[in-house]
């Protein structure tokens, strides 16, 4: 090794989901949203002044803080935003899990959390899902430096109900709790009505999911007064221009058309129910997921042959070769042409 070598900082990334080119594809192994996001967003896109690209944003991103806060039911100085969920929650680890104690996430959950706490060296500890899938909340009750999970829960789906939230909430009032919520708005109560009874509580939402806005990085988070400064103070220390002018304007308007939104959103769980029963009729075992998509095995056949064959029609889902999840896969609820074509081709 080379004398500078010795003094890169490495790490095991994250690896996302793959991103297939061509035409002809059925994508969905990465949870986006199947339908376009609401036609205010397309048309404020075409009209935006190109001058304006030449100055600098506002780094508080004040336009969107407010647009969120109302539309929420909070105040301004409750809303944090950053360049997709993945940027608020890289924030949050790096601002609020700094202690020699370890943090507590479950072992199945969203594979970013034990990179970033590798990255910021934060200890952390992963306490086991039940055989169905589910947060224990008892296993939460022990000294911590932090606790943080996704609801829904990622790649499961399941969701856990606000009498388990708040049991965490209760039993961890001297930490920081962090509710990953991206798919929240496909089925179940937001932690946010929480938000009054516990200034602990840090809840994380993102424009990827339910509004169709993955290509453009929007992610926010709620919380009490301190914790959002906190959060700001991290941030104007790291970069203070961290949402460009574009992700500003467009996320305002995708908060205006509350009609849109809802029908989206009410048409992707329609198809998921529907998809819960026809999986099921092919054999499939299929947890009750309350979020954009499904995670499923099959009773005979093993998920990697599966996974091969629906890439050898251009179909693409997601396989996780990890323990308890390697014969699983999870499928995003796309259109119900594109799940129809799943069903012909999966088995």
């Amino acid at each position: 090794m080379k004398a500078w070598e010795e003094n890169i900082r490495r790490v095991v990334p994250y690896v996302p989901g793959e991103q297939p080119q061509g035409e002809g594809l059925i994508k969905l192994n990465t949870n986006e949203n199947p339908y376009p996001p609401a036609p205010g967003v397309l048309k404020a896109l075409k009209n935006m002044d190109g001058q304006l690209l030449r100055k600098y944003p506002d780094p508080a991103a004040s336009e969107l803080v407010e647009a969120l806060a109302k539309f929420y039911g909070l105040k301004n100085h409750q809303v944090f935003v950053g360049v997709g969920s993945d940027d608020v929650l890289a924030m949050a680890f790096l601002t609020f899990f700094h202690s020699e104690k370890p943090i507590l996430f479950p072992d199945i959950t969203y594979s970013f959390y034990p990179v970033w706490a590798d990255l910021f060296g934060i200890p952390y500890e992963t306490p086991a899902l039940n055989q169905d899938f589910q947060i224990k909340t008892e296993d939460y009750y022990g000294e911590n430096g932090g606790v943080i999970f996704p609801n829904p829960n990622a790649p499961t789906g399941i969701y856990l109900p606000m009498k388990g939230v708040e049991d965490i909430l209760a039993h961890n009032q001297d930490v920081v709790v962090i509710v990953d919520e991206a798919y929240i708005d496909f089925g179940g109560t937001s932690a946010r009505t929480l938000l009054n009874r516990y200034e602990n509580l840090l809840v994380v939402g993102t424009f990827s999911k339910s509004r169709s806005m993955a290509g453009v990085r929007i992610g926010y988070a709620f919380g009490s007064p301190a914790l959002i400064k906190a959060m700001e103070n991290v941030k104007y220390s790291y970069n203070s221009y961290t949402m460009n002018l574009p992700s500003i304007r467009l996320g305002v308007e995708a908060l205006k058309d509350k009609d849109y939104f809802y029908r989206t959103i009410e048409k992707i769980v329609d198809t998921r129910e529907k998809a819960k029963v026809r999986f099921r009729e092919l054999g499939f075992q299929c947890l009750d997921s309350s979020a954009n998509f499904l995670f499923i095995t099959h009773r005979e056949r093993k998920a990697e042959e599966i996974l091969q064959a629906l890439r050898s029609r251009k179909i693409y889902v997601r396989h996780f070769n990890t323990p308890r999840l390697s014969n699983y896969l999870r499928v995003t609820i796309g259109t119900d042409d594109e799940m129809e074509a799943v069903y012909r081709n999966i088995l």
